[in-house]
């Protein structure tokens, strides 16, 4: 008998069946058939309140529609309440462009909460067993999957305001075949199951007879293997957390990182933390998001090039620069500029920084910083232009021969990258640049001597 390896199981993850309202995930197959059985047959020693849910994927026309009026017969006989619903998944496919069992599952758990909300149930139970199991960690393990991916399916997990519970994760599947052999059950048997294009059919047919061979108590170890890398995973996250909000800073479509304090994190703590901020950034995370990308950003924080910029799915760009890392989701495009200036005026940059313009008259300028600078509108001409920087822009250096790209400035001055699309740049009418303000000035500077000498200060922010 499976009851007390089932109760057992229950016991070590301190989850009490009595008293509880359970809809059960019910196929016709002999997993979720016996499941159903099992459980109606305790309902009233434990105060059980069960209903039955099947969903018909429509794969396979009239043979999957037979599966669900038998689920329904099986119900009837033994006064269970059942609920079912015919999803046209190969519709859905086509609609989203999802794998056969992605779009089936995401059908069948939105009908799975539908049925539990209108009940008002808090549990839902589905038959998966030790073997499915063990080709679950096989299978993410093979295709390099991480964290707590690698554990496979958990015993219970929160969805929504309901728990999913897995019962009979302690049981193989002969177990379960024997159990319905005993009860006179006659499961229903979907040929999919042995079509060879699946890779977990594969597992099943190949690799789980290979196990079960070298040891038939194998699906034990690999559910022991899963509940403790669940827990270590659990510890490690909370850890990470602790450890990223010191280092971490949110920011209105994104957040930064401060590499030197980052890298002092261990590394299994970084690659965490890497992690939850990607889930934290993305909503839905994108399926092409895979552990090359976590690579590349851990080459652009280890890089001793001070810039760089990553591009992600779904909009997210990641900004190295300096000493510090910014993740931004859907960020602003570049919003470039040109404002004219031909006397005195405040001017207000979309920034919110602001040049302010002002005759000079007989006052002595004491403040001769990069953060002010005197043009002659004689020389000059006007306009003054305020733009945003060009390509290949250059400008000449007060004190210095030749002239020096604006790029490099910004880079010897280590500005963001963030910010040098919007810092402004001071041109004549035939755009030579004047001042780069708060960082350089040209030759051009007029002194105090002249007739129409106009003061330009920069205030930032």
């Amino acid at each position: 008998m499976i009851d007390m390896k089932v109760n057992a199981f229950l016991e070590r993850h301190g989850f009490q069946l009595n008293n509880r309202s359970i809809a059960v995930g019910v196929s016709g197959g002999p997993d979720s058939l016996a499941l159903l059985h099992y459980l109606s047959e305790q309902r009233e020693r434990r105060s059980l309140r069960i209903i039955a849910v099947h969903v018909d994927h429509m794969f396979r026309g009239d043979e999957s529609y037979q599966d669900a009026l038998f689920v329904k017969d099986f119900c009837g006989k033994r006064g269970l309440p059942f609920e079912m619903k015919r999803v046209n998944v190969p519709a859905y496919m086509e609609e989203t462009g999802l794998s056969s069992q992605q779009a089936a599952r995401e059908c069948r758990y939105a009908f799975f909460e539908e049925v539990m909300d209108k009940h008002q149930l808090e549990y839902l139970a589905l038959g998966h067993h030790g073997d499915d199991q063990v080709e679950t960690v096989l299978m993410r393990l093979t295709r390099g999957s991480s964290g707590a991916a690698r554990a496979g399916i958990p015993f219970s997990r929160k969805m929504g305001p309901f728990t999913v519970f897995r019962p009979f994760l302690c049981l193989t599947k002969r177990e379960l075949e024997e159990y319905c052999s005993e009860n006179s059950l006659e499961p229903r048997i979907d040929p999919s199951n042995q079509k060879a294009y699946y890779s977990r059919n594969r597992f099943r047919k190949t690799v789980l007879p290979f196990l079960k061979e070298e040891n038939p108590g194998v699906h034990e170890h690999f559910q022991r293997f899963s509940e403790e890398l669940q827990m270590d995973e659990k510890y490690l996250l909370e850890l990470t957390r602790k450890e990223l909000n010191k280092v971490m800073k949110k920011e209105d479509r994104g957040v930064t990182i401060h590499i030197s304090s980052f890298r002092e994190m261990p590394m299994p703590l970084q690659r965490r933390a890497i992690k939850l901020i990607l889930n934290y950034l993305y909503n839905d995370r994108p399926a092409s998001l895979s552990a090359i990308h976590i690579e590349k950003i851990f080459s652009i924080i280890r890089n001793p090039h001070p810039s760089g910029t990553l591009d992600f799915p779904s909009g997210l760009r990641i900004i190295r620069s300096y000493g510090n890392c910014q993740f931004t989701l859907n960020p602003p495009e570049r919003q470039s500029y040109c404002f004219e200036i031909s006397g005195p005026k405040q001017l207000i940059l979309p920034n919110g920084d602001l040049i302010d313009a002002q005759l000079l008259n007989d006052a002595h300028v004491r403040d001769i910083s990069n953060y002010r600078f005197i043009v002659d509108l004689e020389e000059t001409g006007a306009p003054l232009y305020i733009r945003t920087r060009k390509d290949g822009d250059r400008m000449s250096l007060k004190g210095m021969k030749g002239s020096k790209k604006l790029k490099d400035i910004f880079i010897d001055m280590k500005i963001p990258l963030g910010q040098r699309d919007e810092w402004p740049v001071v041109t004549d009418p035939e755009d030579r640049i004047l001042w780069l303000p708060g960082l350089k000035k040209s030759n051009n500077e007029a002194n105090e001597q002249g007739n129409r000498l106009l003061l330009l200060t920069y205030i930032k922010h």
